[in-house]
């Protein structure tokens, strides 16, 4: 089938830092059917890295467009969806994806579908999209349940990954997906950066945890944890706005991580 790329004619721009961000919502057909969408920022310079940005919970933002630019039905407030202008203000071309479009409902990407093929070739159809913007190094960044994609297509894809990211990593399973430390982490041959909250309070992503999944990632010719301390906490300890979700120290992990990226591209 051939794969139809459709540009939703929808701009907005994000002021970080003194310099305005362009964002666009994109959509594309995939090969296996379904319609996949993103947002796709690009830095005020010469790109030097793509990131696609893996929200946590259901992974379904139900991205849409209107008047004033794109719109996020849902997660808003998560790490990495409210932080996204950040990694453009590094001179990355942001991608931060969207649930496809047969799993926009209440479950979203929840039960299995993380770690299955066909998220791994949705995955791989938005980086051959945007490859066609930029030919640079591509990371996957994960946070949460988001971890859980990134390090999965990490190891599957078939799209050259420079490396991975995994931020508050799923350390324990439950019904609604795998842990990290559940995948053959051997398989990793790329840089991994973990970060985690030294107080990070939700049973599900623990520090502890954290520390095995470095541990496993015995192939990897990088493999970093970077624990952080302080911000605050406004919601449930697995919530966005917690130290699960870095609230108050946002800058210093995204700065950390943008770190990692150049290091190691």
């Amino acid at each position: 089938m051939e794969r139809m790329i459709k540009l939703l004619c929808i701009v907005t721009f994000v002021f970080a830092a003194g310099f305005a961000v362009a964002e666009e919502l994109v959509e594309i057909d995939t090969p296996r059917g379904v319609s996949q969408k993103f947002l796709l920022a690009m830095p005020d310079r010469q790109p030097s890295a793509i990131v696609l940005l893996f929200a946590g919970g259901k992974g379904a933002l139900n991205l849409g467009g209107g008047m004033f630019g794109p719109s996020i039905g849902w997660g808003k407030n998560n790490f990495l969806v409210r932080t996204r202008k950040d990694f453009a203000k590094h001179g990355f071309i942001t991608v931060t994806v969207d649930a496809p479009s047969d799993l926009q409902g209440k479950q979203g990407m929840y039960g299995g579908h993380r770690t299955s093929a066909d998220h791994v070739s949705d995955i791989d159809s938005i980086i051959a999209r945007v490859r066609e913007t930029a030919d640079v190094p591509v990371w996957l960044v994960g946070t949460s349940r988001g971890t859980e994609s990134a390090a999965f297509a990490g190891m599957h894809s078939a799209q050259n990954i420079r490396g991975i990211v995994l931020t508050s990593s799923m350390t324990e399973s439950n019904r609604k997906g795998l842990a990290v430390t559940q995948l053959p982490l051997d398989q990793v041959r790329v840089p991994v950066l973990l970060t985690h909250h030294r107080n990070d309070g939700c049973a599900w992503t623990t520090p502890e945890g954290a520390e095995r999944i470095r541990n496993m990632l015995t192939a990897a010719p990088v493999a970093e944890l970077k624990l952080f301390e302080g911000g605050r906490e406004q919601g449930k300890p697995c919530k966005a706005k917690s130290h699960h979700g870095y609230l108050g120290i946002e800058a210093q992990v995204v700065d950390a991580i943008a770190a990692f990226i150049k290091a190691n591209s």
